[in-house]
């Protein structure tokens, strides 16, 4: 900013007996300052909870959708239930025309929630695509990809007879994201050991390989496979089980046979010295040309269920009778 001194020549010195003083003024090249403005600034600032509008701006209307009613409400009693429900999903209550009620209640004579915004009925699985119409409908269409049974399998025996294995299976029905369930895979194979066709000393060597798999009291073995992740790889698992569990029972390997009485794993009558003594008992006294009798079969069996199940109160019942019956002693 240039600011100059003019000094007024026009204007009289005042003088006095020891000061004098002379005019002056002091101009700037600067525009004017807008002092009200500078003023205004300074001020506090009125807050205004008020918002008070010269104007008001019109709202913007909301267009509302007319909700028609539930559909069944407008179903008529004849209604083709196939049609309105033809496969499984959730529930939907504008289309059930039941007053269905599912829920927890906390007092004692409170009504349960009511089919309409209700999660219980949701999320269980329903079965409203299955009705007796629809299955009998179902049923008529496959018909034409039916074969017709087959003779001979009239009756649950005969069934039995010819198809001797059982497979069982499961198959779950859920209401969440997936439908796999770990639990599918498990496969149960079951079967009859007198269904097979094993000598006495391969059903010996198969019910030993089997373990506890095998049930004496039903015959029925059962082989239940889990370990892969496929049904059908359970499934195949379990007939190569079966398979080798048969043909390795048939096979009689050379150390089976040099094996001694120390060495048999069950007791058998007929290669024990006890045949020997019983059949000596029998055939004392008598000439060489005589016929030789054996030892009975009640005998023996009851020696062999002594051996092999052990000493108890039946069993050595049972062996002191048969004993008295082969002296000839029994009342």
């Amino acid at each position: 900013m240039a600011l100059f001194v003019r000094f007024a020549g026009s204007r009289p010195v005042v003088q006095h007996a020891s000061v004098r003083f002379a005019g002056c003024r002091f101009q700037s090249t600067q525009q004017e300052l807008d002092t009200s403005k500078h003023v205004d600034d300074e001020e506090f600032r009125v807050l205004n909870f008020k918002q008070v509008r010269a104007q008001r701006v019109a709202r913007r209307k909301m267009n509302k959708i007319e909700v028609p009613p539930p559909r069944s409400q407008q179903m008529a009693t004849d209604q083709d239930w196939g049609a309105v429900w033809p496969g499984p999903k959730s529930f939907i209550p504008a289309s059930v025309p039941l007053p269905l009620r599912q829920g927890y209640v906390s007092k004692k004579y409170q009504i349960p929630p009511g089919k309409f915004a209700n999660a219980e009925l949701m999320k269980i699985p329903n079965f409203l695509h299955l009705t007796p119409p629809v299955i009998k409908r179902q049923c008529e269409a496959l018909k034409q990809f039916c074969t017709p049974w087959p003779k001979g399998l009239e009756t649950e025996e005969r069934m039995k007879a010819h198809f001797p294995v059982d497979v069982v299976t499961s198959d779950y029905c859920h209401a969440l994201p997936t439908i796999r369930n770990p639990l599918s895979r498990i496969v149960t194979v079951q079967l009859k050991v007198d269904k097979l066709r094993l000598d006495k000393h391969a059903k010996d060597k198969f019910l030993r390989l089997v373990g506890e798999r095998y049930c004496p009291e039903t015959d029925v073995l059962t082989l239940v496979t889990d370990r892969c992740p496929l049904k059908q790889q359970n499934y195949d698992y379990a007939m190569y089980l079966l398979t080798a569990l048969y043909h390795e029972s048939n096979v009689t390997e050379p150390w089976e046979e040099s094996k001694t009485e120390a060495d048999m794993e069950v007791y058998e009558f007929g290669r024990n010295r006890a045949k020997v003594s019983a059949e000596a008992i029998l055939n004392w006294g008598k000439k060489e040309g005589e016929g030789k009798e054996e030892a009975p079969a009640a005998y023996a069996g009851v020696v062999e269920q002594l051996f092999n199940e052990g000493e108890n109160e039946y069993n050595v019942q049972k062996y002191k009778e048969q004993t008295l019956a082969l002296l000839g002693l029994s009342k």
